[in-house]
């Protein structure tokens, strides 16, 4: 089978290694002329998006282009510590959380695609597809196109291919994120090694975690109105510091020091998210990773959902007996998982409870009979390559 993959950031590099892996023969195209598009910011992939680049064999080179997050603290407004837990599975070393920036992660997954001679094209940007009983036809804006048995379209949260099967927009979430690094952290910060440290604060959801080398990788969530793309554009790093300062100051918390320390290394994107219940393939193309389901950060879920995809629609395509089965498997699998994280996500972004996992979240006709949420152990078994996946079920 030749599948064309749109997109080589997180969701379709990893895609690409686990079809290569189950006898498939993809390309990858992505838009962007070098390594992918540079969003500046961090991420932390959970053990469960570990678990997923393992099944692939990617567990280790990505491991080595961050650092371990085995701890959890929370504190509140006041400085008091609320918890310091375990986090993940820190006894796996290969299971651990890491926290990395985003880009160092594009870079590491692309060089494994060609370490394994998958085929990635740069440069090329879709511009329409078509589809018939035969294949599907790609083309690009430079005028070339390309024909394969399936079309993944994993070309993020304003994903073209997206547009094309099932329109949606993204929505604002309610709050603006602010991504910063600064290397002057205090001796105090570096106590917590190999901890994420959560903070409740008055005006903002803050987060930081230390490097290994003393660099502190922070965010802050702040509900508001949305950034206009000028206003992000026009806006200095020193000026979006200036802003977000004053908000942390009444805290006794680490926050405002941390953010006062930072300099040029500080953006700021708008938290969005997907509606539920859009529609994810036609005969010959499906949309995986953000393009499908992205949700606002607030569970910091959406690099290891979109690495559960990938080894997930891979098996499904495996196992299945025709790609309609296959496709129709995925969506059984994944829908329930990744629409409770958007419901989530979206609820810890506006300060409410987040659902029960497994709950209906109102999206067709059968949302409120959805299987429940996997347990960690279920999860696992269902990602283990080895494990078959039910073939020719229908959503």
């Amino acid at each position: 089978m030749r599948i064309l993959i749109i997109g080589g950031g997180i969701a379709g590099t990893a895609a690409a290694l686990a079809l290569h892996q189950a006898g498939f023969e993809p390309t990858v195209y992505e838009a962007h002329p070098d390594s992918g598009e540079d969003l500046g910011a961090f991420l932390t992939l959970a053990s469960n998006g570990m678990r997923a680049l393992g099944q692939i064999g990617a567990a280790s080179a990505v491991a080595e282009l961050g650092f371990p997050l085995t701890r959890l603290r929370l504190i509140d407004a006041s400085g008091t510590e609320l918890a310091d837990a375990p986090l993940g599975s820190p006894d796996e070393p290969l299971a651990r959380y890491r926290c990395l920036r985003r880009t160092d992660l594009y870079a590491g997954l692309q060089a494994e695609v060609r370490r394994r001679g998958i085929p990635i094209r740069h440069g090329a940007r879709l511009s329409s597809l078509t589809e018939d009983s035969a294949g599907v036809t790609a083309t690009f804006t430079d005028g070339q196109s390309a024909t394969g048995d399936l079309l993944i379209g994993a070309d993020g949260l304003n994903s073209t291919v997206r547009s094309l099967i099932s329109p949606a927009a993204p929505r604002y979430a309610g709050q603006r994120v602010f991504y910063g690094y600064t290397a002057d952290a205090s001796a105090a910060q570096q106590e917590h090694a190999e901890a994420i440290t959560m903070i409740r604060g008055s005006n903002a959801a803050f987060g930081y975690a230390c490097s290994p080398s003393g660099e502190t990788f922070w965010f802050a969530r702040v509900s508001g109105p949305q950034a206009t793309a000028e206003e992000i554009a026009r806006t200095t790093p020193i000026e979006w510091r200036d802003h977000l300062v004053p908000l942390l100051r009444p805290d006794s918390t680490p926050a405002a020091a941390i953010v006062a320390a930072t300099t040029d290394q500080l953006m700021v994107t708008n938290a969005v998210d997907l509606p539920l219940g859009l529609r994810w393939n036609t005969p010959r193309a499906v949309i995986i990773g953000d393009a499908a389901h992205a949700a606002s950060p607030a569970t910091g879920q959406g690099a290891s959902m979109a690495l559960e995809d990938a080894v997930i629609l891979a098996k499904a395509l495996r196992d299945s007996p025709s790609t309609s089965a296959a496709l129709a498997t995925f969506d059984l699998l994944r829908r329930p998982r990744v629409e409770n994280n958007i419901a989530a996500s979206a609820a810890l972004t506006a300060r409410r409870t987040p659902p029960k996992p497994g709950a209906g979240t109102g999206a067709g006709p059968n949302a409120n009979e959805r299987p429940p949420a996997l347990t960690d152990e279920e999860l696992a078994h269902q990602l283990e390559w080895t494990t078959p996946l039910p073939a020719g079920q229908s959503g």
